[in-house]
C-alpha cells in the first residue's frame, strides 16, 4: 500500500511515518517550506524521509509570510515559559491559519496522483489541544471532503483515508511508541524559535512539550536545548 505521509521533521509526523512503515507501506514523504522560522525542520524531514527509505521526498515551496498571523510566519514573538495550563486554553499565536487544511490538500492531490489510498498526518489532541486543524471532528471532515472532491473518490477508484495513528495519545506515549518502532529521536526537530547555534531554546511551547515527553516517558532526550 502506497501512503502519502506529512513530514515536519518533529517527533509527532516521524512516529506517525514508523508506524506507516511498520503496517508495511510505501512512503511518500511530504514536507512544506511554508516561511516558517524554524526552517531547520526541512534538514530533519530529508534525513527522517531517508532513514525510512522513503520511495520519494518533496518540499513544497508556499509563501505563507504573506498573509502573515502567527508567530511562525509573522514578526511576533514566540511565547516562552508558559505553563501547560495555559498552554491548554485557547488557540496560541503559533497556530498557522488554516495550515493542516493547506497542506492536507497537497497530500490529497499527490495520493490521488499515485494512486495510493492513506495520508497519513501525526496529529495530536491531548498534548497539543489548541489548534483547531488537530481535532478528530476537523479529520473527518476532510477525509468526507476528500472523497467527495476527487475524480478517484467520486468514481469509486479509490476510498481516501485520513491516518491519524497519534492522535489520542500523550506525547510521552508517542515517543515510547516511536522508540518501540526504532527511531532516532536526535534527527527530529521541535523549536519554534532556533538557536544561533542550532540548538533548541528549551523554552517555546513546543520545546517545552517535548522535554515533559521524553521525562515522562523515561527515555533519554538527545536533544540539545539553549544552556
Amino acid at each position: 500500500m502506497r501512503a502519502v505521509v506529512l513530514s515536519s521533521g518533529g517527533i509527532d509526523s516521524t512516529t506517525a511515518m514508523a508506524i506507516a512503515k511498520s503496517e508495511g507501506c510505501e512512503i511518500y514523504s511530504l514536507s512544506f517550506n511554508y516561511g516558517q522560522r524554524h526552517k531547520i525542520e526541512l534538514e530533519m524531514a530529508k534525513k527522517i524521509a531517508g532513514f525510512f527509505s522513503a520511495k520519494k521526498h518533496i518540499i513544497i515551496d508556499i509563501d505563507l509570510r504573506k498573509f502573515g498571523g502567527s508567530a511562525l510566519t509573522a514578526d511576533i514573538d514566540v511565547p516562552k515559559d508558559r505553563p501547560l495550563a495555559e498552554m491548554n486554553r485557547g488557540i496560541p499565536v503559533t497556530y498557522v491559519p488554516a495550515r493542516n487544511t493547506i497542506f492536507l490538500s497537497f497530500a490529497l492531490a499527490w495520493a490521488e496522483a499515485l494512486n495510493a489510498d492513506a495520508i497519513f498526518i501525526g496529529v495530536n489532541a491531548l498534548d497539543y489541544s489548541g489548534y483547531p486543524d488537530c481535532r478528530t471532528e476537523y479529520i473527518n471532515a476532510f477525509e468526507k471532503m476528500a472523497n467527495l472532491a476527487t475524480k478517484a473518490g467520486v468514481v469509486g477508484k479509490t476510498r481516501f483515508k485520513i491516518k491519524t495513528p497519534l492522535i489520542n495519545m500523550t506525547k510521552a506515549e508517542i515517543i515510547k511508541k516511536g522508540s518501540e518502532l526504532g527511531i532516532d529521536y536526535s534527527f527530529t526537530w521541535s523549536c519554534y524559535d532556533p538557536q544561533p547555534d542550532g540548538a533548541h531554546c528549551g523554552r517555546c511551547d513546543s520545546c517545552l512539550l517535548r522535554k515533559k515527553g521524553f521525562k515522562e516517558a523515561v527515555v533519554k532526550d538527545p536533544t540539545r536545548y539553549a544552556e
